[in-house]
């Protein structure tokens, strides 16, 4: 086996805001003193090594924008059963050093963003992280565009980054909109984001003209879930639908490439190649990581984009993409954790 090692870099948690009673935002700098080099909406993937099996890696969203924001910092709530959202609000001091693999991410503003009238942001809890970068990208560089935020949470003592939304309204009035709803709200018609509600918000603030708008989503899986149906039935272009998971549930593999014979694998990364042989049932990543080859991943289930390539020769078939939309796969980017080279020899570069 190869001995290569991925190229990791130390990063440093600067300072902790608290944001809520289990809320934190880390403000983050690079060991070597380079900034970090991110676009709104993306994450940073840490690494934390085991001493007695593989690493373990997350992936933590940016709360601040470029640009906007001094110091690239990330927020993140307190899990229960969360191994280091636990150590990251328990015990994480400023000084302290994490390794990272870099910043991937593809929740990201589309580079035509100004021919596009609105946007509609839906947030719950703790997903306002990548929104909360996203909006302000949005509000202060591209102010043809409506912003329209709906966040839900548990009540306005729980409620991440309320004051600094607040306060974003009052500077860009008339352009920002927030419906704020309470799950401990007397109303319990404005209370929880549902079917119904959403539709009367989507009416409210997206009209009919969906193609002329985008919408975003960070929550848990079933929030999501159930705004991108309900988007869907009301005429939204999927395409115009973004997601971002934060709990990531491997899907169980159903569909098989329809081509399952080795095949030659080229692929360059960081400016080296390598070249191995890949065949089914082994993905792309997963014959890589066995020989040491040091390709960027996280997830390992197509969900976050950490691991995507550009293939500029043969063809790639996905058993699952939830990240690249149809635009990125025309430009011949692929997920090589959920990849496997069909009809031939391919050449791949990240």
């Amino acid at each position: 086996m190869s001995t290569l090692l991925p190229t990791y870099k130390k990063v440093i948690i600067r300072d902790i805001v608290q944001e809520t009673k289990d809320v934190k935002t880390f403000r983050l700098e690079m060991a070597d003193g380079s900034p970090i080099q991110y676009q709104a909406g993306q994450f940073i993937t840490f690494v934390f090594p085991k001493v007695t099996s593989e690493e373990d890696r997350r992936n933590y969203s940016f709360s601040t924008t470029p640009e906007v924001d001094d110091i690239p910092s990330i927020t993140l709530k307190r899990v229960e059963n969360g191994a280091y959202s636990r150590w990251f609000i328990d015990e994480a001091r400023p000084g302290d050093t994490l390794l990272t693999i870099g910043v991937s991410g593809y929740f990201t503003l589309p580079e035509n963003i100004e021919s596009y009238k609105r946007i509609l942001f839906l947030a719950a809890g703790s997903g306002i992280a990548p929104i909360y970068s996203l909006l302000q990208q949005v509000l202060y560089f591209h102010p043809s565009v409506q912003v329209t935020l709906i966040y839900s949470s548990r009540d306005a003592g729980s409620t991440i980054f309320y004051a600094s939304l607040q306060e974003l309204q009052q500077k860009f009035q008339g352009r920002f909109s927030i419906e704020f709803l309470f799950s401990t709200a007397p109303n319990l018609l404005r209370a929880r984001l549902g079917k119904g509600l959403l539709e009367v918000l989507l009416k409210q603030y997206a009209g009919t003209e969906h193609h002329e708008s985008l919408f975003y989503t960070c929550g848990p899986y079933d929030y999501m879930r159930m705004a991108t149906i309900v988007l869907q039935t009301e005429g939204v272009p999927p395409q115009n639908i973004h997601r971002e998971n934060f709990a990531i549930v491997k899907p169980v593999q159903k569909r098989f490439p329809p081509d399952k014979d080795p095949h030659h694998i080229t692929i360059t990364v960081d400016g080296r190649q390598y070249t191995f042989q890949s065949q089914f049932p082994e993905t792309i990543l997963a014959q890589a990581k066995k020989l040491g080859i040091p390709i960027p991943y996280s997830c390992e289930s197509g969900q976050c984009g950490t691991c995507a390539a550009t293939c500029t020769k043969g063809n790639v078939w996905m058993w699952n993409n939830e990240v690249l939309v149809d635009a990125e796969i025309e430009k011949g980017r692929v997920l090589t954790c959920t990849g496997y080279p069909v009809g031939g020899d391919v050449a791949l570069e990240i």
